[in-house]
């Protein structure tokens, strides 16, 4: 039997392994695209890249159904993504990232990192499979802490590191050293013995003597789960609302610091790194706090903290406006305060995802409620610089603050519902 540390190392592995290449599209590539004179409009449309870890849904069942029972059900799956996921880098280290301006390579450089995201997003689909099945109803907040731990250390080596040695680190070194890190991270899971899945077979509609059940009856077959009480059916509304906030500030928040003179260096490690820093700190806190406080109430408190954050924003927005002078670690401090909170937030939320997640159908129930909050995500990530574009920094942000305020509704109706 797998001992609480080495379990928790493994899930801490595997999602900093995860979070590397993310942390590099997410952090780094939307500062680089500014620094070179692209569009915020631009910028928000590489959000297309991010599609995979929002229509992962729609292939979590094969990971669910299908794996090696000798090898491990979800370790068959985990170890060949990550092996891939190496692979993709080493292609991506070759690539000449100063010929970006020519179609031909710009769009070799996309392929890449949409094929990067992919095979990421299904070794994610294992991973919280395997997690929603090793971790016990006690263990879910420190398993949740320590995923977005890894993953929040893959974002600051991956997105802050990154763009420190891109300054100084030639482009074919540093994708070589994000490729070896991946492989170092891999080496718990290929050390690890995953317990046999029980398989159950999810219980079928009835059926005429001619009819077989169609794609659409499966599907509503399934959504049955997350329809079937009050409680459930507001938690989704809880889900779509969840990423609102994110989903329209993402792309705009790195851009705005570069239009206000922070370097490259300045934004890789007193941005990045110290913000996931900051979440790190963050997600441990998270994790302590729900040994003392209930999931509903952290995930009230933690919001309204994130709204608070976001204002901050606004307000650091409304100076640059103003031409007003901003001392750097202004701009840190307030950027290392959102990203702390966002780190509380996710773990708290992560946890309760997992709670209403089904042992049998672990991966799919999982996948499909993180691809929801994607979902809201990528899409407003990719519309999110046009409007931007159109209403400036300040104006922006302050509407983004008062969608947050409304984003509370949903927690508000799901408490309530709990009660009953």
């Amino acid at each position: 039997m797998i001992q609480l540390p080495q379990l928790y190392l493994l899930l801490f592995s595997l999602y900093w392994a995860q979070g590397l290449p993310v942390g590099f599209m997410t952090h780094a590539l939307p500062v680089i695209l500014r620094a070179e004179g692209v569009s915020l409009t631009h910028i928000g449309g590489f959000g297309l890249l991010m599609l995979p870890w929002s229509i992962k849904f729609f292939w979590a069942p094969l990971v669910d159904q299908h794996g090696s029972n000798t090898k491990g059900h979800y370790r068959s799956w985990i170890i060949p993504t990550q092996l891939l996921t190496i692979v993709v880098l080493v292609i991506l280290s070759f690539l000449p990232i100063e010929s970006l301006n020519q179609p031909i390579y710009l769009l070799l450089f996309f392929m890449t990192l949409l094929s990067m995201n992919l095979v990421g997003a299904t070794q994610d689909i294992a991973t919280d499979g395997l997690a929603v099945n090793i971790l016990k109803n006690d263990q879910q907040h420190w398993g949740n802490t320590f995923q977005v731990i890894g993953s929040r250390l893959g974002f600051i080596v991956g997105g802050g590191a990154v763009l420190w040695v891109l300054d100084w680190l030639h482009w074919q070194a540093t994708f070589l050293c994000l490729a070896a890190l991946v492989f170092l991270n891999s080496l718990p899971i290929l050390l690890y013995r995953e317990p046999m899945k029980v398989k159950v077979s999810e219980p079928s509609l009835p059926e005429t003597k001619h009819q077989q059940q169609t794609i659409v009856q499966a599907i509503k077959r399934y959504l049955a789960y997350f329809t079937e009480t009050q409680t459930l059916q507001m938690w989704l509304f809880v889900l779509l609302s969840f990423k609102l906030v994110d989903g329209l500030a993402g792309p705009l928040l790195k851009p705005l610091m570069v239009d206000m003179g922070l370097s490259f260096s300045q934004i890789g490690v007193y941005v990045s790194m110290l913000g996931a820093v900051a979440a790190l700190i963050g997600a441990g806190l998270a994790g302590l706090s729900l040994k003392y406080i209930s999931r509903a109430q952290a995930l009230i408190s933690y919001s309204i903290l994130k709204i608070l954050t976001m204002l901050a924003y606004a307000w650091l927005a409304l100076q640059f406006d103003a031409k007003q002078p901003i001392h750097e670690w202004v701009i840190y401090l307030i950027n290392a305060a959102e990203d702390m909170v966002s780190a509380m937030l996710l773990v708290v939320m992560l946890t309760l995802v997992m709670q209403y997640s089904r042992k049998n159908f672990a991966a799919t129930d999982f996948t499909f409620q993180v691809a929801l909050m994607a979902t809201v995500s990528g899409g407003l990530y990719s519309i999110s610089g046009i409007v931007a574009d159109q209403l400036g920094y300040s104006t922006y942000l302050l509407l983004i603050s008062a969608l947050a305020v409304l984003s509370l509704g949903p927690i508000f109706l799901w408490v309530q519902l709990q009660k009953k």
